[in-house]
């Protein structure tokens, strides 16, 4: 964090999430303790490694970090995925490599009523779906009703949930670019380009892709992205999956998931729990649940590892 920050001349912050984790409501609190000591300054760097997450806590991550500081430069050699790319569009500088991408960010939920997979779990539900099925189904029914048919597999109110979810979607892409952008109309455009331009919602929106859009894009220097992969690399080994079989319906899962790091502080989410495959419900269900957030910092010349209580 050092090296990064003599590398560009400014703090440099990391939020990186594994494959495991996403961008939750609680990283916003961890985010708060993070810069709790921080005076307000001209510039941050951010590091951003996600597949995605939750768009509200995308908005809060933006809005606390502009309360600390008036610019955002955002780093992105890797993914900056779904919500992640929302994050994106509140910094004032999108600094991207060969391998980074951001993605479309049309709206995807879990609803209570949700269909269920072959695991019986609740699938995400996409409003770009829904909204491609209903159009093949005028197109090839000639204007026939289709909800009939689509309520046999998707129950009314997760179709009304979608629609409420794809407008809180759009309006946090605006708000997003309205920290930075100017022009109403620009932002606007945008925000629906992202929500519905797009054939699906991991679509790669590369560096060329992201500039015809309209976001500020620059090259990643060459240095500071061989300190990002460096960086990636000891966190791709810290949160490395431990698993411990006990027998087929028993196992013990140990790793971390969301990463939060400047200059000699960090805070982490850590997941250790047990597993138990109950065979009537045919899911797998949570025991011994000792997951917390911990914090590892050096307040008087000596490092400490504590948990950190978040409610």
């Amino acid at each position: 964090m050092r090296r990064l920050r003599e590398a560009v001349g400014y703090p440099v912050i990391a939020y990186w999430t594994s494959s495991g984790g996403s961008i939750c409501q609680n990283d916003v609190m961890a985010m708060s303790h993070l810069l709790d000591r921080d005076r307000v300054g001209r510039v941050v760097g951010l590091f951003l490694k996600s597949d995605g997450g939750n768009p509200e806590a995308a908005l809060r991550l933006v809005h606390l970090l502009r309360a600390h500081y008036r610019k955002i430069v955002l780093f992105a050699p890797f993914e900056c995925a779904s919500a992640a790319t929302m994050v994106a569009l509140g910094a004032n500088e999108i600094h991207m490599g060969a391998t980074s991408y951001l993605t479309a960010v049309d709206t995807s939920l879990k609803h209570d009523l949700s269909p269920v997979d072959h695991r019986n779990y609740l699938v995400s539900v996409s409003q770009d779906e829904v909204s491609r099925i209903l159009r093949l189904w005028r197109e090839q029914r000639g204007g026939q009703n289709p909800y009939p048919e689509v309520y046999k597999y998707l129950h009314p109110l997760v179709i009304g949930a979608l629609d409420r979810s794809s407008s809180l979607s759009i309006r946090i892409c605006r708000e997003l670019l309205g920290y930075h952008l100017k022009s109403l109309p620009k932002a606007t455009r945008i925000s629906k380009e992202l929500n519905s331009a797009y054939p699906s919602h991991s679509y790669p929106i590369t560096a060329k892709e992201a500039s015809r859009l309209g976001l500020n894009i620059r090259v990643l220097d060459g240095r500071v992205e061989g300190l990002l992969r460096e960086l990636n690399g000891l966190y791709s080994r810290m949160a490395q999956v431990i698993t411990d079989d006990y027998d087929e319906f028993n196992y013990h899962n140990q790793e971390i998931c969301n990463i939060l790091e400047r200059e000699k502080r960090q805070v982490y989410f850590q997941v250790d729990k047990d597993w138990h495959y109950r065979k009537e419900e045919r899911r797998w269900v949570t025991l011994n649940d000792k997951s917390s957030w911990r914090v590892v910092e050096r307040p008087n010349g000596r490092w400490t590892n504590k948990q950190f209580f978040i409610t």
